[in-house]
């Protein structure tokens, strides 16, 4: 029988590390990244062993002290279980014990991938406009058992149609790395990508990386101001300095090597950034800056390249580029995205989704009808 306990932050890094992989998002640091929410560590024991672990951020209902129960990309646990019901019961027991009206899952469970081919042929075609069109290059057993478990258990699935999922994004973009050399992904990628990499080589484009908490704060505010100006020009609502700066620092003090500041230089002039986390053997881009002035020297190619060159020296299995939205139209302006991941030679990769497990009906609809007035 599986029991839920809380357990400590060691306890948890400790599990965390035994994983292959695991989200960034499940780790220990991240509930101090976000700390607006109240953040637990907690475990599922069988016979006195540890066999799965969740990071459990708790957030508040307005004017009322009861809260949404939130595990982004978790928990992690064995999801090929045939009785998810046996782990997710004492879940949603120790949470609604601690005063949550509901809780939200994001199980890391694969339902369907498609390869660079797949997704160019799809984006040529005057017949399809969605990922969800095209005929998969593989389906994922495991992924619709556990979808097919989660509406029979009750959970309802919170995937928005089109685009980004409200939380994290439902369809990723990822690069395989287990069993490949830096040739082999390089033979991967499509000749443009292959070219532009070769360009910024040949104009002195220069990338250094550091992940000691001291070398990546140094370089912070440089970092986020490329980023401020690429929020401006692409219009998107940038995080604040302090954001990076906490994220750092939680981070890089669970592990030595979690995150890595990633920067192009072409004569002294800062031309694009990245920020990568790594856990186990999963390697993310997680944020990236570029400058609208010298993007013909390929800067964005080059510390993209340095990333995945990185991940595969790290022993990585996957370099993921995180979200992708579902659309394959020419005309939306999101295909950009999309077109410039392809090039890496990687594939789409849809996972279940986030699900939500109503614990107390009236007060899941008054968060529902919350959510949907800010939104």
């Amino acid at each position: 029988m599986l029991t839920v306990r809380e357990i400590s932050e060691t306890e948890h890094l400790a599990f965390v590390r035994a994983q292959r992989s695991a989200s960034f998002l499940q780790t220990p640091a991240w509930g101090r990244v976000k700390s607006e929410w109240r953040r637990q560590s907690i475990g599922w024991e069988r016979d006195g062993q540890l066999v799965g672990a969740a990071l459990v951020l708790y957030r508040q209902l307005p004017k009322v002290r009861r809260y949404l129960a939130y595990l982004p990309e978790g928990p992690v646990i064995d999801w090929a279980d045939e009785d998810l019901g046996a782990w997710l019961r004492p879940l949603a027991a120790h949470v609604k014990a601690r005063g949550a009206f509901g809780v939200r899952i994001g199980p890391p469970v694969v339902t369907r991938r498609w390869d660079a081919a797949t997704i160019k042929e799809g984006i040529a075609s005057d017949d399809v406009r969605r990922l969800g069109e095209l005929a998969p290059t593989e389906r994922d057993g495991t992924g619709a058992r556990v979808v097919t478990q989660l509406r029979e258990l009750g959970w309802r699935s919170q995937a928005v149609a089109g685009g980004f999922a409200a939380g994290q994004p439902q369809h990723v973009f990822q690069v395989p790395l287990a069993g490949r050399s830096e040739d082999d992904v390089l033979a991967g990628m499509n000749q443009q990508w292959r070219r532009n990499i070769k360009k910024a080589a040949k104009a002195g484009v220069e990338v250094t990386s550091t992940s000691t908490a001291e070398g990546v704060l140094a370089e912070l505010k440089a970092f986020h101001d490329l980023y401020v100006h690429t929020a401006e020009r692409d219009r998107f609502t940038p995080r604040p300095l302090s954001y990076f700066r906490t994220m750092v620092e939680a981070l890089a003090a669970e592990e030595p090597d979690r995150i890595t500041l990633h920067l192009a230089r072409h004569e002294g002039d800062l031309v694009a950034a990245t920020v990568a986390i790594r856990v186990g053997a999963h390697a993310w881009y997680s944020y990236g800056a570029s400058s609208t002035e010298k993007r013909d020297v390929r800067g964005s190619n080059a510390v993209q390249w340095a990333m995945m060159r990185a991940a595969l020296a790290a022993g990585a299995d996957v370099y993921d580029l995180r979200g992708i939205t579902e659309t394959l139209d020419p005309d939306d302006p999101h295909v950009g995205l999309i077109q410039f991941k392809v090039g890496t030679g990687g594939e789409a990769v849809e996972y279940v989704g986030e699900w939500d497990l109503p614990l107390s009906k009236p007060l899941y609809t008054a968060f529902e009808l919350y959510m949907k007035r800010r939104g």
